[in-house]
């Protein structure tokens, strides 16, 4: 996967934790992902097909995904429950389509977010994407998203 891939996913999971949930995000370093187990137990997945196919996975702690989910709901919440699971996929999805609006060349469509919970779920990325994992902190907790894209070959003449 090449590096300039991910940019866009950096930018726009800073860009909506600040905007949405007032909450302000620090990276770490960029890494290759090396096991299918995202580091946190609740996850929103988004697939992405066109010119590049892939996934990409916003992975929350608890935590910053209670916080996060009551920020967007206007209301506390204090245990994973289905507004939960909607908000984070709402937020993986806002993710996913701000860095779409970056890969205009790739003509990228987004599918529908799907949210898993539980501790050691897997997340399966095309077989030959090496997936890159850029890991965030803030004061509500911790997150990383994963991201596996690859270009599809073009029929010559295309």
């Amino acid at each position: 996967m090449r590096v300039e891939y991910i940019n866009p996913f950096i930018t726009a999971t800073t860009n909506v934790f600040e905007t949405m949930v007032n909450c302000k995000l620090t990276r770490g370093e960029i890494r290759v992902l090396s096991d299918e187990s995202p580091c946190h137990p609740i996850s929103g997945i988004i697939g992405l097909s066109g010119k590049a196919v892939g996934t990409v996975v916003l992975s929350l702690s608890k935590e910053l995904a209670l916080k996060a989910a009551s920020a967007l709901l206007m209301t506390e919440v204090t245990e994973i429950n289905d507004d939960v699971v909607d908000a984070v996929g709402e937020l993986a999805n806002m993710v996913a389509g701000g860095a779409k609006a970056k890969l205009d060349e790739y003509e990228l469509s987004i599918s529908l977010p799907s949210v898993i919970t539980g501790a050691g779920h897997e997340v399966r990325f095309p077989s030959k994407v090496t997936p890159i994992c850029v890991p965030f902190e803030s004061e509500w907790g911790s997150l990383t998203i994963e991201v596996g894209l690859e270009e599809v070959a073009q029929p010559v003449g295309a």
